[in-house]
């Protein structure tokens, strides 16, 4: 079910991790080094990714390298949005996925791309082909944001100005589907990009959208999913129920779930974008998730699973 583990969103994105507590990325590296252990103690087998970097910045990257980041993970991922967000044209993606490879041999996974449909429709659709054109075969996972638009009712909050390139208005209108569920233009041609590309879609605490998303999912062919697990969630009463429930629902995909968002009681700052007041905390959440949804194989299992058990007893 669990295939990837990633550590954190857009850590170097001050929107999701607050800068002005931790200007170098000192806590936010030993915190990734503790929770890449606690993953890798749980099931080895896990893919563990540095949460997707937004913007894709290679000075980031470095700074990982030197707290030892790189050498506790199996990939790298990066985020971009360059007709909506960044300040960079679309044709630039292969160019800006050669400045992470040049610092890191580690593959690089495009976990977040995509294009909002507020001023026009049509401009998704052709987002979409380009993007497609661009990334398809430079990267071992690509996943699309997002299926569904962001209901209006719900807070998206930035910490960005728009001089910076944030447009945050835009965070509402990314997905393929409308929040009525009705598909966009964009829905048919990435059915046609299925399954070398995947989709990522957060689901909020007790989603009422989660059922058809699967169903919707199914329907495009889509087999590797990017979500997440909130570790601000699991405070809330039947925490785990909802994680079950989630967890089950999407048990035939590949899926790579990241594990984010600080408590706000647990926070140096009570906010979910704050390094928290014990790293150790986060860690142990990777963990008991892991333990949860991903637990290690015993010797026997993976026998039976690879079909060596009866030449094994004979």
């Amino acid at each position: 079910m669990i295939e990837a583990a990633m550590i954190w969103n857009e850590p170097n994105n001050k929107s999701h991790w607050d800068p002005e507590i931790d200007p170098e990325w000192e806590k936010f590296g030993h915190m990734a080094n503790l929770a890449a252990d606690a993953i890798a103690a749980a099931n080895p087998d896990v893919t563990k990714v540095l949460g997707g970097m937004s913007p894709i910045d290679p000075g980031f990257l470095n700074k990982m390298k030197g707290y030892g980041v790189l050498d506790r993970v199996d990939a790298v991922a990066v985020h971009g949005f360059p007709l909506d967000w960044n300040l960079w044209q679309i044709d630039e993606w292969p160019a800006k996925i050669d400045e992470i490879r040049a610092v890191t041999d580690l593959p690089i996974w495009v976990s977040e791309v995509g294009v909002s449909t507020f001023g026009a429709e049509e401009v998704q659709l052709w987002g979409l082909k380009r993007t497609a054109e661009l990334i398809k075969g430079r990267s071992r996972r690509i996943q699309w944001y997002s299926l569904y638009d962001l209901p209006s009712a719900w807070g998206a909050t930035t910490r960005h100005r728009e001089a910076e390139g944030s447009s945050y208005y835009r965070h509402f209108y990314m997905g393929l589907l409308r929040e009525d569920g009705s598909p966009k233009p964009a829905l048919e041609e990435f059915a046609k990009h299925t399954p070398e590309m995947g989709l990522v879609q957060w689901f909020h605490f007790e989603d009422h959208r989660l059922d058809d998303a699967v169903a919707w999912m199914k329907r495009l062919g889509v087999t590797y999913l990017r979500t997440g697990l909130s570790w601000a969630d699991s405070f809330r009463p039947n925490a785990l129920d909802w994680f079950d429930r989630q967890m089950q629902a999407l048990e035939d995909f590949d899926v790579t779930v990241t594990f984010c968002f600080t408590p706000e009681h647990r926070g140096i700052e009570p906010h979910h974008t704050s390094a928290p007041q014990v790293p150790e905390e986060f860690a142990e959440f990777c963990k008991q998730m892991i333990e949860r949804y991903a637990p290690r194989q015993s010797l026997n299992e993976t026998l039976v699973m690879s079909g060596q058990s009866g030449s094994r007893m004979r």
